[in-house]
């Protein structure tokens, strides 16, 4: 009798976390698992603003695969997913190949939601997996050393679009590891201007106003020039255009304002709604009893209206219980429902401070800062013990990763 076969496509924090759930629940030889991602390494989503500047060596942010899931128990194909045939249950790869299933799970993350502003597909740096996040370091490196040829002040000048979570965390550590690359390329640091455009009337609006007020002042003491309460109306190589119709001349946009699911699976023949596979509270994707999806890329209604946020919090609790019910199916035994509950949320405005609420508890200050080390230290915790914990903070290897990013003509 042949072993069922499980495939997971996509080694986010919810692809990841349901393979080593799924590790630990089968019995040995119950199933063959496959995780498949396009590049070899799972990258911490909530820590790449660290890659822009370099404040945190690449493997700190993006581990190997290898080395995090049991090869004895997890085959692991790195390749890129083009189609998935639900009918003959088979997921069709680029090289070619085809990878049959017969329990699927579609972990593919976000992409970007650009709103439709022009210019901004084309010449914005995004906030969107390592390979994006390293693009803007070598962005602002390369505007450095052009800078020393023709002094152009728009070359220094750094803008990022967002206030919410993504965007102040980026804004912080910008301010927190400029000076320090600046230094080192010899460049003045005083010259350095960093820009912050936020829509809402204020950075945080989701958020109590005490903790908008805390963060404004926080980013206005690191010298930010907050514009907040204008869109943005377009983008070009040379400038950002701002309501109402103000230029800012610069170089590197860095545009961290809302995120979509991933379009991939568009076409796949699957229930999309508002742009994301639709699940039911079991988390199977419906009208379809053999595969699942979680995280950014799958609607998860909380009620009648109201769909859950795309956050890693999401993903980090359906995974297991994604786990839990692939097992069951196996086994045929009853499926769990999926309950979401609210942790709280914490964003880091630099090394030393940061911003939150957990409950009805406003965070701030190194308290906030703390609870943000605290957060991603449970999550390597969960992934790989005491062992990661301590390999990541202490043993890592701090040699860069060789990757090929993108360049823009700016």
């Amino acid at each position: 009798m042949n072993k069922p076969k499980v495939v997971i496509l996509g080694a986010g924090y919810g692809g990841v976390i349901t393979t080593t759930s799924l590790e630990k629940l089968l019995k040995s030889g119950e199933a063959d698992v496959t995780l498949i991602n396009k590049h070899q390494y799972h990258y911490i989503t909530t820590q790449l603003h660290k890659t822009v500047v370099g404040t945190a060596a690449d493997r700190q942010i993006a581990m190997s695969i290898p080395e995090l899931i049991n090869p004895r128990k997890t085959h692991f194909l790195q390749a890129t997913v083009s189609s998935v045939d639900t009918k003959n249950q088979e997921v069709h790869l680029e090289d070619g190949n085809t990878v049959p299933y017969d329990y699927l799970l579609i972990s593919l993350g976000f992409e970007v939601e650009t709103y439709g502003t022009p210019g901004i597909k084309e010449n914005a740096f995004q906030i969107r997996r390592f390979r994006s996040s390293k693009a803007i370091y070598n962005q602002i490196i390369k505007q450095f050393n052009l800078y020393k040829q023709d002094q152009d002040p728009s070359r220094l000048t750094f803008v990022v679009a967002g206030g919410g979570f993504t965007g102040i965390e980026l804004m912080g550590e910008l301010a927190d590891g400029l000076p320090k690359l600046c230094k080192e390329y010899h460049i003045p640091f005083e010259k350095v201007k960093i820009v912050a455009i936020e829509a809402a009337p204020s950075v945080l609006p989701f958020f109590p106003k005490q903790s908008i007020e805390y963060t404004t002042e926080v980013l206005e003491k690191m010298n930010i020039e907050l514009i907040t309460g204008r869109k943005i109306l377009e983008c070009t190589p040379e400038k950002v255009v701002i309501e109402p119709n103000c230029e800012i001349p610069t170089k590197t946009l860095i545009w961290s304002c809302g995120v979509k699911g991933n379009s991939i699976v568009h076409n796949w023949g699957l229930p999309i709604v508002r742009g994301k596979i639709a699940v039911d509270p079991d988390l199977w994707v419906k009208n379809m009893k053999n595969v699942f999806s979680l995280g950014d890329c799958s609607l998860f209604m909380k009620d009648e209206k109201n769909a859950l946020a795309p956050t890693a919090q999401v993903a980090l609790q359906q995974a297991p219980v994604c786990a839990k019910n692939i097992v069951a199916l196996i086994r045929g035994e009853a499926l769990q429902t999926f309950e979401y509950h609210h942790k709280g949320s914490v964003a880091s405005i630099g090394l030393k401070v940061g911003v939150g609420r957990v409950g009805n508890i406003c965070l701030s200050g190194i308290i906030g800062a703390f609870m943000k080390l605290v957060i991603e230290a449970r999550y390597l915790f969960h992934l790989g013990g005491p062992a990661l914990m301590m390999k990541q903070h202490f043993g890592v290897n701090r040699a860069p990763i060789q990757i090929t990013v993108k360049s823009k003509n700016h």
